[in-house]
């Protein structure tokens, strides 16, 4: 049985521009946390997803890559969840990823990369960076990936508002749509990559603009207490703070303990 982590994600930062062929175009900066589920995958008489009740995602991506190979889709995959479910952090498209590479090891004959990555961007935008190694820039609809060079000598606390709960996709993104979120784009993407360039501390890192989708008061209460950058990670609802000094991490996660879950984490290059 193969095994492997599938990491949890943050944005770093999220531009969100006009919808184009009935996506959202947007430009996102991508950083892998190690913070992960555990995935277990092996060869079977017949296809089974275990270990949570309310998956689809990974079905999906084992039956799409048996489809694209011609195989029957005889796996058993077995998930351990540690990511807090539909919070921002990329659980379940992590988890896809994750079993869409381990399954494709398993085959005779496995696909390239490149139809490998067309399966996961059928699944959802935030799924082909699981695949890559390091931070990534995503553009169009988050699946254009490139390559960045971020520090990642910083440590991350993470806060799942009590009582929270996400709304779809679709509600988040016509609330955007609806107060004219889309306007001013151009400019505001033109500042994310302005600021990418100028990175070269984890410092810097607080330059990024912040969520277009999201913002939540928990951001400011890490600012106050050290951190050097706090917004919300995609759709939400988790709100991160990036922190330069482990001991002022722990102590900031005690501080808002009251307010959620929470989780002391850091950067991590490669699930």
């Amino acid at each position: 049985m193969k095994r492997a982590p599938a990491t949890a994600k943050l944005n770093l930062a999220l531009v969100v521009g006009p919808r184009r062929d009935g996506k959202h175009e947007l430009t996102t900066v991508y950083q892998r946390l190690d913070l992960a589920d555990r995935v277990a995958l092996a060869p079977a008489a017949r296809l089974s997803v275990t270990g949570f009740s309310d998956d689809t995602l990974v079905r999906r991506a084992l039956e799409g890559l048996a489809a694209a190979a011609a195989v029957p889709p005889r796996w058993e995959a077995r998930l351990t969840k540690r990511i807090p479910v539909a919070a921002g952090l990329g659980g379940g498209s992590s988890d896809a990823a994750t079993v869409l590479r381990l399954a494709n090891e398993t085959l005779e004959r496995p696909l390239p990369p490149a139809n490998v990555h067309a399966l996961a961007a059928e699944l959802g935008a935030d799924v082909p960076f699981f695949l890559t190694q390091g931070p990534q820039l995503g553009e169009g609809d988050g699946t254009s990936l490139t390559p960045l060079e971020l520090p990642q000598d910083y440590w991350v606390v993470l806060i799942l508002p009590q009582g929270a709960s996400k709304l779809t996709s679709g509600a988040v993104f016509a609330a955007f749509d609806d107060r004219d979120g889309p306007k001013g784009y151009r400019n505001r993407r033109a500042a994310l990559k302005r600021a990418l360039k100028a990175t070269r501390r984890a410092r810097d890192l607080a330059q990024l603009p912040p969520n277009d989708l999201e913002s939540s008061p928990l951001a400011d209460e890490l600012l106050a207490h050290g951190a050097f950058r706090a917004d919300v990670t995609g759709a939400g609802p988790v709100v991160y703070g990036l922190f330069q000094h482990l001991d002022t991490a722990r102590s900031a996660k005690a501080k808002v303990e009251a307010r959620g879950r929470t989780w002391l984490t850091a950067p991590a290059w490669y699930g």
